[in-house]
């Protein structure tokens, strides 16, 4: 089975359920479905939408389908936001760069983390030149 990309709403799905393995479609309705406002029904398509994209796993334990995703949360998100500079921004990260530099408000935190990825990229391409 080939693995399909989430949709946007599929995507924020997954990435709760990376958080809440081994569980069942009522409790999604409920703790995830009821806050927004989603059907018991529209979960269960959802789910049964990922499950067939490769996505989530399911298996029957005492007469009840409990789902699991494949992947962690980290990699669920690295995998959106390559779709999304693959698709919105034609594969440049420039965009996303400028975006960081003009309008987002970053954190001394989440700067040392950005420098340490950038390090990253410097020796990877130095070792590929």
């Amino acid at each position: 089975m080939t693995t399909k990309r989430p949709g946007e709403q599929e995507l924020a799905l997954l990435t709760w359920l990376a958080e809440h393995p081994a569980i069942t479609v009522g409790e999604v309705a409920d703790q995830y479905g009821v806050p927004r406002d989603l059907a018991r029904s529209t979960v269960l398509t959802m789910m049964e939408r990922l499950r067939k994209k490769g996505h989530l796993s399911r298996r029957r334990v005492q007469g009840v389908f409990r789902y699991t995703t494949g992947a962690g949360q980290d990699t669920l998100l690295k995998d959106a936001v390559g779709a999304f500079v693959s698709r919105t921004l034609g594969g440049s990260v420039s965009p996303f760069v400028a975006y960081l530099s003009d309008e987002a408000e970053v954190t001394p935190e989440q700067l040392t983390e950005l420098e340490a990825l950038v390090a990253r990229l410097q020796t990877r391409a130095r070792r590929s030149s």
